[in-house]
């Protein structure tokens, strides 16, 4: 009899790890189909995120293919300064008339002021610097740079590209 009660008590033992072990593969079974849809549906959720993201960039605006900074001269047409002067010989002579004032930057002990040609070539001067022979920067304002042509003559550059000669530097 204790056989028979042994043999008894290890087939309900057996059946109950088979029942353990079927009942554990069906919660990591569980497990992994619940991990399955939380995946499902944090791709769902980033997938609608995007679509908002794209259809809110879709209504920008593209960027100009030119240089704001360089002003006609990257499309290819003429230069808008408008010059202030008496004769056409003056303004041939002039390398100013040349270039547009875009840029001036005042330091505790150095300024400078930044000018750009109509090919886009930007040349930056030192106070008391020459632009070319005779053409020196002497004074800065906020929104003008004032350059020496000669004695009692100065030459006077301002954001709207307009070039006059004056006598009086201020």
């Amino acid at each position: 009899m204790s056989f028979k009660k042994l043999l008894i008590l290890s087939f309900v033992a057996s059946f109950s790890i088979f029942n353990l072990h079927a009942e554990n593969h069906d919660t990591e079974q569980n497990i992994i189909d619940k991990a399955k849809e939380i995946n499902q549906k944090v791709k769902k959720k980033q997938a609608d995120q995007q679509l908002n993201i794209s259809s809110e960039i879709g209504k920008e605006e593209p960027l100009p293919l030119n240089d704001p900074f360089v002003g006609d001269a990257s499309l290819g047409g003429a230069s808008t300064v408008s010059v202030i002067t008496n004769n056409d010989e003056e303004r041939a002579q002039m390398s100013l008339y040349n270039f547009k004032l875009v840029g001036i930057m005042n330091g505790e002990y150095e300024s400078y002021v930044s000018l750009i040609n109509p090919t886009g070539e930007i040349v930056t001067l030192q106070m008391n610097e020459e632009l070319s022979p005779g053409i020196k920067l002497v004074a800065l304002k906020a929104e003008q740079a004032i350059f020496e042509k000669g004695d009692n003559s100065f030459l006077v550059i301002n954001f709207k590209n307009q070039i006059k000669e004056t006598s009086e530097p201020f």
